[in-house]
């Protein structure tokens, strides 16, 4: 792949970072301002051969603050690109539609992902998932409302949730 491009932004809960293809796409992001967090969880397939700062990413950048400013909606039509096996990729795709302040469990995950006995596959999915926020895997909790582990810390999952019930 060729060069991406990188910006952080200051937010409540810390500094958010984005690594976004040349046509825009999401290839990582989260709540980190070190690529080294960042990259290692892109598919080599996607992974680009350098990445240049920037100090905004258009779109991106105003979802990421438009979103800890209140506006949940901001990143629901960034677009996302990551690669995996076809469970993985339809699980993402799954994620993007549970609605914000409306958390699912790991077993509705699966469901909503199609294969409802897939509950550590679809946690899998959550781990595994490199563009954090525009694929909320906070959304994700576990069965009876136990907030679960997050790659950027359960204090910043817990955050997210209930920005989301109260923006």
């Amino acid at each position: 792949m060729s060069t991406a491009f990188s910006s952080t932004v200051d937010t409540p809960i810390g500094p958010f970072t984005a690594v976004v293809a040349s046509d825009g796409a999401v290839l990582a992001s989260g709540w980190t301002a070190s690529l080294d967090d960042l990259l290692p969880q892109v598919s080599p397939s996607l992974r680009p051969s350098g990445v240049s700062t920037r100090n905004d990413l258009g779109a991106v950048t105003r979802a990421v603050r438009d979103y800890h400013a209140g506006d949940l909606a901001a990143i629901d039509d960034i677009p996302v690109r990551q690669r995996s096996g076809e469970f993985m990729e339809q699980a993402w795709t799954a994620l993007r539609t549970v609605p914000a302040g409306k958390p699912v469990s790991y077993a509705d995950y699966a469901l909503l992902a199609g294969r409802p006995s897939a509950v550590r596959a679809a946690a899998s999915a959550c781990a595994r998932n490199a563009a954090t926020l525009f694929v909320p895997c906070h959304r994700v909790v576990r069965t009876g409302g136990a907030i679960g582990n997050f790659r950027w810390g359960v204090a910043v999952k817990r955050w997210l949730l209930d920005h989301e019930v109260s923006p």
